[in-house]
Formats: C-alpha cells, structure tokens, sequence
C-alpha cells in the first residue's frame, strides 16, 4: 500500500538544539546566578523536566509558566543561590524564552530539508505532531522548513500530547479537511526518536511507524529510555531512508 502521508515529529527528529540545552542554559544563567556546573545543570534540568510532564503534562496552565518552573527547578537544582535568583529570574525565563524560539538555539538536520522536497516531489503530504509549545511554528518558520509541512499540531495547543492516539488522528483528520483526501491511518508512516511517543503512539493510531536512532554526535541528545525493547522496532538512522519506506 503506497503512503500519503508522512508525519515528524520536531525536535531530535528534523530539528536539534544548536548546543547541548544544558551549557545554553549556562550561557544565559552565569551573568545573574555566576557559574554553575554545566552537568549539574544537565541533571537538573532532566529531573525538572520530567516532574513537570507528570505534574502538568500539556503545558496545563500555559508555557510560559510551564517553563519558568522548570527554569528555576534547574538552576536550584543545580546550586544557585535562591536569592539571586528570585531577583534575576524575572529576566532569565524571557531570555531562554526568546533563545529557544529561533534559530540561536536550534538548527535543523543536514537531512531534514532534503527529505521533506522528495517527499514534496513525490506528492506525498507531510505534516508535523509534536509534544512541543507553540514556539516551535517560530523556530521552524526561522530555519526555514517548507510551509507546504501542514498541519502543525502541537500538545500545547491541542490539550492532549503523544503517545495518545487521538492526536495522530486528530492531525490525520485536519490533513483531509484540508486536502480533501481519504487517507486511512495504514497510508501513513509517523517518524521520530521517541519509542512509547512517537513509535508506540503512532502504531496504536493504525499508522506505520519509523524509530529515528542516529548514530554519531547528531544522536547524542536524542530521548532514548532506559530498558527500551527495540525487538521487531522499525528503526532508521536518517530521514533519507523514509523515502525507501514510503514509496
């Protein structure tokens, strides 16, 4: 059966950050909090992150909040002193805001551009679900991926994230609303480096489904859970194998 649509998830998959997110935060901490281990911080930023998924998944209440708890949760974490960061968190929180909305934090893979054209030439549709917050239209608009990758659904936005099913059906949906198509969930093929999110979400929607795993140093801040069975896993280590899948 021939595939209509490819859908991606965003960061670790098409895009990654431009430095390891923890010596970014180094960067913007040290002028108000002084310097701070940088793996401290990366320990720190882990455990902030995940008590957040689990305590507010979605971004309940907003990102920005969102991230600003886990901002301070990493910094504290990683040994500022407390007051000076009640005084200066109010200008760091914009600060990495800002830097993880654009192209100064992230950059795009060498192979992501390339795919998303053959997948283009080929008049196969691509669109994007990702467990990200709205800024990431922004990142992708400053590194200038294709607009025709639509739609962009995003957890924040749609209340509801991966590995639930009914976010890649949700996006499957708006595809054919859009396209005036009836593409069925077994003519799509879901890709990214998350293994319940992504592969495991997409395959109980009724998708095909691609486990990103690259090798060298563009696999380095990739999610890869401890335990993780990849026994019968479709696993690929570029996008540009996508296009062996999808034919």
């Amino acid at each position: 059966m021939s595939i209509r649509l490819v859908t991606f998830d965003v960061l670790h998959t098409l895009i990654t950050p431009r430095w390891p997110i923890h010596l970014q935060y180094a960067m913007v901490f040290e002028p108000y909090l002084g310097q701070l281990d940088p793996d401290s911080i990366k320990s720190s930023f882990k455990t902030a992150l995940k008590t957040l998924q689990i305590e507010k998944p979605a971004y309940e209440q907003g990102s920005q909040s969102w991230w600003a708890n886990v901002i301070k949760r990493t910094a504290l974490g990683a040994g500022a002193n407390p007051q000076l960061l009640d005084t200066s968190l109010g200008v760091i929180v914009p600060k990495l805001m800002k830097r993880f909305s654009s192209k100064e934090g992230y950059r795009e893979f060498e192979d992501a551009l390339p795919t998303l054209r053959a997948l283009h030439e080929r008049q196969t549709y691509t669109a994007v679900i990702s467990n990200s917050d709205s800024r990431i239209r922004s990142v992708l608009t400053d590194l200038k991926l294709p607009d025709y990758m639509i739609p962009i659904v995003l957890s924040e936005e749609e209340g509801i994230e991966k590995p639930t099913q009914e976010i890649f059906l949700r996006t499957l949906d708006r595809v054919n609303n859009m396209r005036g198509e009836r593409i069925r969930p077994e003519q799509c093929i879901h890709v990214g480096d998350e293994y319940d999110a992504d592969y495991h979400g997409a395959m109980k929607a009724g998708m095909r489904a691609l486990l990103l795993r690259r090798i060298g140093p563009d696999g380095k801040q990739a999610h890869i859970d401890v335990g993780e069975d990849l026994n019968g896993v479709e696993v690929i280590q570029g996008l540009d194998e996508i296009l062996d899948h999808s034919k």
